[in-house]
């Protein structure tokens, strides 16, 4: 919680020195009771007082004015909400090292039904599109509201030899700076456009990572990536068994440099974790909302307590 006019939390100085001034009375009158040498008559002369039930009323009272001041300050509250326009290209690793089976069912598998997680989790306003990428890279679905796209696409998917990374993330630029082109003119504009990328392996095919990085950081589009799988992945292939390790220095290089979030999943179920997160993150933005009039209601329930305390238990209000 944060507030909008800060400067109105001096009034809390207020609520303590009457604290403080409640108190020296408090303590005066005790003095001035002890005084008093025939407590007998005092008794009969001195009007009864509700004892201990006076302070509940006060402290009450207090606990009002102390709420009306926050109230003054403007509290507010971030909430999440869904971002009306944005463009998401999901790049998607399918070289041959993500048929290894160190998550289950394999890698391919578990990255197809996770990234379906990713699909539902986006806002409906959300272009998103599709890229897979082994020993080059293809647009599979140009960005769309249409999930059902997506979707099929994915299901789609199927494995091919190398690993271009750096190629995947210009596929990538490329698809929205065509879909952004159409929409220039418009009344609405190009909306704000990020790239989500996952990979299992190394790049070894294509233009470098850091030449991916530099473009995507002149376009200002955020990369984010997810490291697919165990360094204990291994596969087959032609009788040989070849360790398919994660390349997880370079995914984290390509978040770190263009502004995006890099995660590690090691397994089916934290690749959906990791998917809905980035869908929420991506898909979502935090803004202040005002909640004084929450405030201003509790302090005049506490208010009016205070006075509904004082009048049964006292028969006054001071």
């Amino acid at each position: 919680m944060s507030f909008q006019a800060p400067i109105w939390l001096l009034l809390l100085l207020a609520v303590a020195a009457l604290i403080a001034l409640y108190v020296v009375l408090q303590l005066r009158r005790k003095s001035y009771a002890a005084r008093f040498s025939n407590v007998d008559l005092l008794a009969r002369i001195a009007p009864k007082r509700p004892g201990w039930r006076r302070h509940v009323a006060f402290g009450v009272l207090l606990l009002s004015l102390a709420t009306l001041t926050l109230a003054m300050a403007k509290p507010s509250t971030e909430v999440r909400v869904p971002r009306d326009r944005a463009t998401v290209i999901l790049a998607i690793d399918v070289s041959l090292s993500m048929g290894a089976e160190d998550i289950a069912p394999d890698r391919f598998t578990a990255a197809k039904e996770a990234a379906q997680e990713f699909v539902a989790v986006l806002p409906e306003r959300i272009n998103l599109g599709l890229v897979a990428f082994a020993g080059t890279a293809n647009t599979i679905v140009p960005p769309t509201t249409d999930r059902a796209a997506v979707v099929a696409g994915i299901e789609n998917l199927e494995l091919a030899q190398a690993t271009a990374t750096g190629e995947a993330i210009f596929t990538a630029l490329n698809a929205i700076a065509t879909f952004q082109s159409q929409l220039e003119g418009t009344s609405e504009g190009a909306p704000p456009a990020a790239i989500v990328l996952m990979s299992d392996g190394y790049r070894t095919v294509g233009r470098l990572e850091t030449q991916a990085v530099d473009a995507a950081k002149a376009a200002e589009v955020p990369v984010s990536t997810i490291a697919f799988g165990t360094d204990a992945g291994t596969l087959e292939l032609d009788g040989e068994i070849i360790p398919v390790r994660v390349d997880r220095a370079a995914l984290r290089m390509i978040a770190e440099e263009t502004g995006g979030t890099y995660k590690s999943a090691e397994s089916a179920g934290e690749g959906r974790e990791v998917f809905a997160d980035l869908g929420s993150q991506i898909g979502y933005r935090s803004e202040p909302r005002e909640i004084t009039v929450w405030f201003v209601g509790v302090g005049l329930i506490f208010a009016f307590a205070a006075t509904g305390l004082a009048l049964v238990w006292t028969n006054r209000l001071l």
